[in-house]
């Protein structure tokens, strides 16, 4: 029992579990947006389209995202502007990881659920480090 609130008084992985809670709803509205986009556009499972589809869908999520992790996860006062083109910015870096590790993983799995799943995993590692030392570090 020591160790749990050992670990739960520890301010980085209160964030992270808070992170991730948050990134849970964004990940739900990426999949739901993911899936109905599949059933929208054709030819899905061309790749010029899948990324077109997984762009969209990762997006949206991380919209989300940034209005919730900045109230609540990183508690910020820090200029909204200023973060949000942050949050954008990092939100992109971690859209071209998961492309990369889609681009990598596609020829084996295929341009489904599984290879979105992987790709998504890693993106959310780039997000949560690139945005807790930068974009919502304070001062």
């Amino acid at each position: 029992m020591k160790l749990f609130h050992r670990v739960k008084a520890r301010r980085g992985v209160r964030q992270f579990v808070k992170f991730g809670i948050v990134g849970f709803s964004g990940l739900l509205v990426n999949l739901l947006l993911f899936t109905a986009l599949q059933h929208v556009v054709p030819n899905h499972k061309a790749a010029l389209q899948y990324n077109l589809i997984y762009s969209v869908a990762f997006l949206s999520g991380g919209f989300s995202n940034y209005l919730f992790n900045r109230i609540w996860t990183f508690r910020s006062k820090e200029h909204a502007g200023r973060e949000g083109l942050q949050f954008i910015t990092v939100s992109v870096i971690a859209l071209a990881v998961g492309l990369l590790v889609s681009a990598f993983i596609s020829p084996f799995l295929g341009h489904g659920h599984r290879t979105w799943f992987l790709s998504t995993c890693a993106a959310i590692v780039v997000n949560f480090f690139t945005n807790k030392y930068w974009t919502f570090r304070g001062k």
